[in-house]
C-alpha cells in the first residue's frame, strides 16, 4: 500500500506519499493503485506546492512483487511503467527519500521522480539480469541519463546493488544525509519551494560520452567473455545503447521494452525465474504450518573431525554458534581442529576474513574427546564413517548423554534414517542432515525427514539452515534420497556408454558442452571413486542375487581412486587438477566391452546427453511419485546446487518440461531397444504427464 501522511503546520506545503507494504514494500498492484491515488490527491490539491515518496528505515521498494509473478495482477493496470510516468509528468516537484534497500522496479520508481534524497548507507540497483531479464519500466535508459554511461553499465549489466555513498560524486542524488531521512526530505522540498527550483526530468536529459561506440565495443567484449550462454547481460547493454542513440527518450524505451519481452519468453530467463520461485517455495513444509514452534538452537556438537565433519563445524562457527567437536583420539582431534584453522587461514589471506574473525570463530570451538562433554548441545550432528554399524555404535552413545530436547542429525548420504533413529529411545529427535562437500562451501543440504521425526525439529533445522547459509531441501526416506538416489543412475548410465563405445573424456566432453560443471567421470575422480564403490558393495551385500559385472568396480579394484590418489578414470600429475587420458584405462573399457558380449559403436553427443539427463528425470519421476521429494522444483535445486546442473537449463526436471515430456518419453521408447533396456521404463507418473500434455511443474503450483 502507500498512505499519505498529515502534513505538519511548518509543512503544509508539502505532501508525504509513503510506501506500506510489509516486509519490503514490493509494488503489488493494490500498491501501484494507491500511489496513483495519493499522487492525484496531491496534485489536485492546490496548498501542496512539493511531494515527497518516502519508503521504511529498511525498505524503499525491492520492486516488483513476487507473489503476482505469473498471475492476472501482474499486468493489470495500472503498470510500474504508468505509475513512474505519472510521478515523472508530475507538475509539481517529486522528491524520492531513499533508504535502506531501493532495488528493481522501486529504484526504476525513484528514477521517475524529479529529485533524490538518500542515506549514505541506501543501497540501490537493478538486479533484473539475475533472473534473466533487463530492467523493464526505464532503468537501462534513465540510469545512464543521470549517473553516467559507465556507472550505469557497471551497476545494470552485475545487477549488484551500490550504496548511495559510493555513487555521491555520480549526480544520481541530489542531497545525501547521514540520518534523520523524512527530516531531510522536507528540509530539501522546502528549499525546492522557496527558489522555485525548476522540474528536472531525467527522460529530458542526454547521455554525453565522447566515442561511445568505442566503449559499447570494449564493454561487449568484456560481458561477452563473462555471460556465457546468458543472454540477459549482452542484452542490458543493448537497451542501453539504443538509448544513448535514440533520437529521443520514448525510441529508447520502446526499444527496452521489446528486449524485455524478448527475454521474457527465453528458455535462459525462464530457468532463472523458476529457480527464484523454487527457493522460495523449498522451505514450506505441507503439513508443517509456519508457526510451529522452534526448539532454540544455541550449542551444536558435531561428531566426527575429519574432512565433512570439520566443515560442519565451520558452518556453525560462521553463524557465531558455539560448536563442540568431538573424536575418538586426540591425533584425529587436534588433526581435524589444525585444518579448520588452515581453512580459515586461506580465508584470512585472501581477504575474506580478518585475524580477528579467524580467532573469533576458532575460540567457539570446543575439542573433545569424551561424550560427557556434548551433554548440553542443543544440536548434535553425525559425521562419522558411511557404515550402518558404526552410525548404530555413535547413536546409541549419543542417545545415553543428549539432553532431551536436543536434535539429533546424522549426515549420512546414503544410509537408512528410520533405521538409524531406531539406535536411539526418541526417534522424534532424529533427522537428517546431508551436507554436501567441502560442506563449508556448498550450500546444499538435504534435511531428511525421518518417518518419525516431529515436526518442530524439521521447522527447527530448516530455519537454522538459513542461519549458517545453506539451501536446505526436504527429502523422505529412501537409499540415496533425492540427489544420490538420482545419481546411482545418472551414473549407471555414464557406465554403460562406456561398455557401448564411449571412451570416458567424450562422455565428459558431452556434459561439459550440455553446460555441466563437470562430466561424470571427473565427477568420480575429484569425489573419490572408492566412495561409489562402498556403497554399491554395501548393496550388493543387501541383496541376494550376485551384481551384474561393473566397469566402476574394474578401475577401483586397480585401485584408481582418483584425485587423491592420482589417478582414476584420468592421471593426475603433482599439484595439478587437469585429467589426462589413460591408455590402460581406455583399454580396459574396450576388453570389458569384449567380455560382455557388447560390439562397441559410435556414440554421438545427443545420445549421451539425454540418456544421462532422462535419467535423472525418470527417476526424479519415480521420487516425485513416492513423496520423497515435495516439488519437482525441489529435485531441481538438489541438482543444481550439489551436483553441477546448468542453472541457465533450470535443473533436470525443468529441462524436461521446456524439451516436452512426450520427447522424453520417446526418447526412452527408443533407448529401451538397445542394450541396456531395463533403465528405460517410463515412471508411471511421467507416463501421465506425458499423455495429457502436462508438466512437472503444473504440479507444484
Amino acid at each position: 500500500m502507500a498512505t499519505a501522511t498529515p502534513p505538519s503546520p511548518a509543512d503544509s506545503a508539502i505532501a508525504v506519499i509513503q510506501l506500506d507494504n510489509p516486509p519490503v514494500n514490493a509494488l503489488s498492484h493494490a500498491t501501484r493503485q494507491r500511489l496513483v491515488s495519493e499522487l492525484t490527491r496531491a496534485e489536485d490539491d492546490p496548498a501542496v506546492r512539493a511531494i515527497i515518496l518516502i519508503g521504511s528505515d529498511e525498505f524503499f521498494s525491492a520492486g516488483a512483487d513476487v507473489r503476482e509473478f505469473n498471475t492476472p495482477k501482474m499486468t493489470a493496470d495500472p503498470l510500474l511503467d504508468a505509475v513512474i510516468s505519472r510521478f515523472e509528468r508530475c507538475e509539481k516537484p517529486t522528491i524520492a527519500a531513499i533508504s535502506g534497500t531501493c532495488l528493481g522496479g522501486g529504484f526504476e520508481l525513484t528514477l521517475g521522480c524529479h529529485f533524490r534524497v538518500a542515506t549514505a548507507s541506501a543501497k540501490v540497483g537493478l538486479p533484473e539480469v539475475k533472473i534473466g531479464l533487463i530492467p523493464g519500466a526505464g532503468g537501462t535508459q534513465r540510469l545512464p541519463r543521470v549517473a553516467g554511461l559507465e556507472t550505469a553499465v557497471n551497476m545494470i549489466v552485475s545487477g549488484e546493488p551500490v550504496s548511495a555513498a559510493d555513487l555521491g560524486g555520480s549526480g544520481l542524488f541530489d542531497r545525501i544525509v547521514e540520518a534523520d531521512l523524512a527530516g531531510a526530505a522536507r528540509a530539501f522540498a522546502r528549499e525546492v519551494i522557496a527558489q522555485g527550483a525548476p522540474i528536472r526530468r531525467i527522460r529530458d536529459r542526454a547521455v554525453n560520452y565522447p566515442a561511445h561506440q568505442a566503449f559499447f565495443g570494449f564493454a561487449r567484449n568484456m560481458v561477452k567473455a563473462k555471460a556465457g550462454p546468458y543472454p540477459a547481460p549482452l542484452a542490458c547493454l543493448d537497451a542501453i545503447e539504443a538509448g544513448v542513440e535514440a533520437a529521443d527518450f520514448d525510441t529508447g524505451k520502446r526499444r527496452e521494452r521489446e528486449i524485455f519481452l524478448g527475454l521474457l519468453q527465453a528458455v535462459e530467463s525462464r530457468a532463472l525465474r523458476h529457480v527464484f520461485f523454487a527457493e522460495r517455495a523449498a522451505p514450506k513444509i505441507a503439513d508443517v504450518p509456519a508457526d510451529t514452534p522452534i526448539r532454540p538452537i544455541n550449542s551444536v556438537a558435531v561428531i566426527g573431525a575429519g574432512t565433512m565433519g570439520g566443515g560442519i563445524a565451520m558452518n556453525f562457527l560462521n553463524a557465531g554458534l558455539p560448536v563442540t567437536l568431538l573424536e575418538a583420539n586426540q591425533a584425529a582431534l587436534e588433526k581435524g581442529i589444525a585444518t579448520i584453522r588452515r581453512n580459515y587461514e586461506g580465508s584470512a589471506r585472501k581477504g575474506k576474513l580478518t585475524q580477528a574473525d579467524l580467532e573469533k570463530r576458532m575460540g567457539l570451538l570446543t575439542p573433545s574427546v569424551s561424550y560427557d562433554s556434548i551433554r548440553s548441545a542443543d544440536l548434535i550432528i553425525e559425521a562419522v564413517f558411511e557404515e550402518i554399524g558404526v552410525k548404530e555404535a555413535v547413536f546409541r552413545q549419543i542417545d545415553q548423554v543428549a539432553r532431551p530436547g536436543s536434535i539429533l542429525a546424522t549426515n549420512t548420504s546414503t544410509l537408512d534414517v528410520n533405521r538409524i533413529a531406531a539406535f536411539t529411545g526418541r526417534p522424534a529427535d532424529v533427522l537428517g542432515m546431508h551436507f554436501f562437500s567441502p560442506a563449508n562451501v556448498m550450500r546444499l543440504l538435504e534435511v531428511v525427514r525421518a518417518g518419525k521425526t516431529a515436526k518442530d525439529a524439521l521447522a527447527t533445522v530448516m530455519q537454522l539452515a538459513r542461519k549458517i547459509r545453506k539451501l536446505a531441501i526436504v527429502s523422505g526416506v529412501c537409499d540415496g534420497f533425492i540427489g544420490n538416489r538420482m545419481l546411482h543412475k545418472y551414473s549407471a548410465q555414464a557406465w554403460y556408454l562406456l561398455e557401448e563405445g564411449c571412451l570416458p573424456a567424450q562422455v565428459d566432453g558431452a556434459m561439459e558442452r550440455f553446460g555441466f560443471a563437470m562430466g561424470p567421470f571427473r565427477v568420480g575422480d575429484l569425489a573419490g571413486n572408492d566412495i561409489g564403490w562402498a556403497i554399491r558393495k554395501r548393496r550388493y551385500a543387501e541383496k541376494a542375487d550376485p551384481p551384474r559385472p561393473n566397469i566402476a568396480d574394474r578401475l577401483c579394484e586397480l585401485g584408481r581412486f582418483g584425485q587423491k590418489t592420482g589417478a582414476g578414470w584420468y592421471d593426475y600429475r603433482p599439484g595439478e587438477r587437469t585429467p589426462y587420458p589413460n591408455a590402460d584405462v581406455e583399454q580396459m573399457i574396450v576388453r570389458f566391452s569384449q567380455e560382455m558380449g557388447i560390439t562397441r559403436r559410435r556414440i554421438d553427443d545427443t545420445e549421451i546427453v539425454e540418456r544421462l539427463v532422462f535419467a535423472l528425470v525418470n527417476e526424479g519421476a519415480r521420487i516425485l511419485e513416492e513423496k520423497i521429494a515435495q516439488r519437482s522444483s525441489d529435485i531441481d535445486l538438489v541438482y543444481l546446487n550439489g551436483y553441477g546442473f546448468p542453472a541457465w537449463r533450470g535443473g533436470p526436471m525443468f529441462y524436461a518440461d521446456t524439451v516436452g515430456l512426450t520427447t522424453v518419453v520417446g526418447a526412452m521408447h527408443r533407448y529401451a531397444r538397445g542394450i541396456h533396456p531395463e533403465p528405460w521404463t517410463p515412471a508411471p507418473l511421467l507416463q501421465r504427464l506425458a499423455a495429457a500434455g502436462s508438466t512437472f511443474s503444473s504440479l507444484d503450483s
